[in-house]
């Protein structure tokens, strides 16, 4: 119990409203000229497990440690705007010291965070995104054995022993870098969502960023697209022909990743633009199409909802597209790996290479990197220079030889 200038600050177990599970809210009581009022702390506890005389946790409650952490930190707010109030002589009640602390403090583990967050994805569509999330989950679980914990818990000494734990696994560095950018985004949303304070942010100290390495080159010449784009499938499988009609298409149209031109539609054409949301972002691209693209459209227009065929209408639910997705591009880089060993390329070709290539060829033609970001519907342009990496090397190195 806090005591300050006649005004109490004390956490109780409000037997008088169970919840539904029969366990009892606790809340912060504040009491000050003989008016109470109460703060919900969002954290219940069975009335085993509570000691109503010393009003504290019982020695076998769960996670007594953390609830004892969150009662005195929220006692210590109030007592903090206590004081502020005496300092600024400003007058207060029980009802404006409640208003002007910060909100209650919600209670969510670790392991619940995670699973609302990929209920959201999936909710929303957004399949494979979930799935890259529910795969950190695994790990995180696999690491500390369960998630009954609060971020509160995840300090920079248990983030180095699950790098620790990681590198044994023989991850890679991206990988690594990868499970930790989304650990940083579940703690950041803890943080929106009250949950943990920012005080003890642990990635103020533990940086995310010293987590990757570079990647392997993925970008070819002008010259190496246009032999793809020429390459003589004749009577070979329908799938050859459609892996170099994606693979220019994305190249000759902002390089438009795979899962978005899967989705296109004849709603998407407008005026003889491109214009669609890019799904991993979440912008809005607006882009010319060129007469080489339009002619690879109006080789594959037959009625269908889509402009490619990659889903039908039989592909409804998320998980359906989800799956008939992940089907074809397995396919269509078979594909096209198999033409770049026939052309002797020097990199294994993608799908994503065309993306490459497209940065990199506007780079090397002078476009600023914020022109190429905003088509490419990157996030920042940080995401666009990781592309242009390989660019970049190749500048500095004919720079060196040219010293001599």
């Amino acid at each position: 119990m806090c005591l300050l200038m006649s005004t109490t600050i004390e956490v109780v177990c409000y037997k008088y409203k169970p919840l539904k599970d029969n366990t009892l809210p606790l809340k912060i009581r504040i009491t000050k000229d003989r008016k109470r009022r109460y703060v919900n702390l969002g954290i219940s506890v069975l009335s085993s497990h509570w000691d109503f005389v010393k009003n504290q946790p019982k020695s076998n409650c769960p996670h007594k440690e953390e609830i004892e952490k969150i009662v005195t930190d929220k006692i210590q707010e109030f007592r903090d705007k206590i004081l502020e109030f005496k300092v600024e002589k400003r007058e207060f009640t029980a009802t404006s010291l409640k208003e002007r602390t910060s909100s209650q403090t919600k209670v969510v583990t670790v392991g619940e965070l995670f699973k609302q967050i990929i209920g959201e994805l999936r909710d929303s569509g957004r399949i494979g995104y979930a799935a890259s999330i529910e795969q950190v989950y695994r790990s995180l679980l696999q690491f500390n054995r369960h998630l009954d914990i609060y971020f509160s818990e995840i300090d920079v000494s248990w983030l180095k022993r699950y790098e620790l734990w990681l590198r044994k696994k023989g991850k890679a560095e991206n990988t690594i870098g990868i499970r930790f950018r989304t650990l940083r985004m579940a703690y950041n949303r803890a943080i929106d969502l009250n949950c943990v304070k920012t005080d003890i942010y642990p990635f103020r100290k533990f940086k995310v960023g010293k987590l990757h390495e570079n990647t392997q080159k993925r970008a070819i010449s002008k010259e190496d697209v246009r032999r793809i784009m020429e390459f003589p499938c004749g009577g070979q499988s329908f799938y050859k022909q459609l892996a170099v009609d994606l693979f220019s298409f994305s190249y000759l149209v902002g390089g438009i990743n795979f899962v978005d031109m899967a989705n296109l539609t004849e709603k998407n054409v407008v005026d003889g633009r491109l214009v669609y949301k890019r799904q991993k972002t979440g912008k809005f691209l607006n882009l010319p199409i060129c007469s080489c693209a339009m002619d690879i459209l109006a080789k594959y227009a037959s009625g269908r909802s889509y402009l490619f065929p990659i889903y039908s209408d039989q592909h409804k639910t998320a998980q359906q597209k989800m799956n008939r997705y992940h089907k074809v591009i397995v396919k269509i880089n078979r594909e096209l790996s198999e033409i770049g060993e026939e052309l002797q390329l020097p990199v294994k070709l993608t799908t994503y290479v065309a993306r490459h290539t497209y940065a990199t060829v506007l780079k090397r033609s002078g476009i600023p990197e914020s022109i190429i970001s905003e088509s490419l519907g990157h996030s920042s342009e940080r995401v666009t220079r990781i592309y242009l990496d390989s660019f970049e090397n190749e500048q500095r190195d004919r720079a060196l030889k040219s010293l001599l």
